[in-house]
C-alpha cells in the first residue's frame, strides 16, 4: 500500500474524471510543474494505484442496448471444474464480465445484447449449453450511474 497525500488524491479524481489530460495541463489545474505532475503520476502507477486506462466505449451506439446481470449456479460442482466453466464462459464475445461470488450464485455474469431477443438467443444457445450450469437468474439493466470509485 502507498502513502497518498492530497495532491496524489487530486490528481486521482481528475485522471478518473478524464484519463487523456497531459501531465502539462493536469499540473496547471492544480498548481504543479509539469515534471512534477508526471513523477507522481508515474510513481502511482508503479506503485499499482493506476492500472492503465482505457476507453469506454457506448455499447448502445454499437447496437448492444441490452445488458443483462446473470447469476449462475453450477449443477454440480465436483464434475465441472470451475476452470472448465470460466475457460468457456470467457470465450463468448457478449459475456463482458465473469465474476466468482460468494453467495447465492456463484459467478456473476455482464452479458451484452442487441435486444431482448438477442440476449434469449446467447442465453439458450451459448450460455445454458455450458458445462455444469444449473440455476440462472437474469436482471436487466435498465440505467447505469457511472461513480468514479474511492479517491480519498
Amino acid at each position: 500500500m502507498i502513502d497518498l497525500d492530497d495532491m496524489d488524491r487530486a490528481i486521482l479524481r481528475r485522471l478518473v474524471q478524464d484519463a487523456t489530460i497531459g501531465a502539462g495541463a493536469l499540473g496547471r489545474e492544480l498548481g504543479l510543474g509539469q515534471p512534477a505532475t508526471w513523477r507522481r503520476i508515474r510513481r502511482l502507477e508503479e506503485a499499482g494505484v493506476i492500472r492503465g486506462r482505457r476507453v469506454v466505449v457506448d455499447r448502445a451506439a454499437l447496437g448492444f442496448g441490452v445488458t443483462v446481470f446473470l447469476g449462475v449456479k453450477l449443477a454440480t460442482k465436483g464434475r465441472v471444474s470451475l476452470e472448465d466453466f470460466e475457460r468457456a464462459v470467457t470465450a463468448i464475445p457478449e459475456v463482458q464480465v465473469v465474476q466468482h461470488v460468494l453467495g447465492l450464485f456463484d459467478y456473476r455474469l455482464r452479458v451484452v445484447a442487441r435486444d431482448l431477443a438477442d440476449f434469449e438467443r446467447v442465453l439458450r444457445r451459448r450460455i445454458m449449453t455450458l458445462p455444469g450450469v444449473g440455476q440462472v437468474e437474469a436482471n436487466v439493466l435498465l440505467s447505469e450511474e457511472g461513480r468514479p470509485g474511492p479517491t480519498g
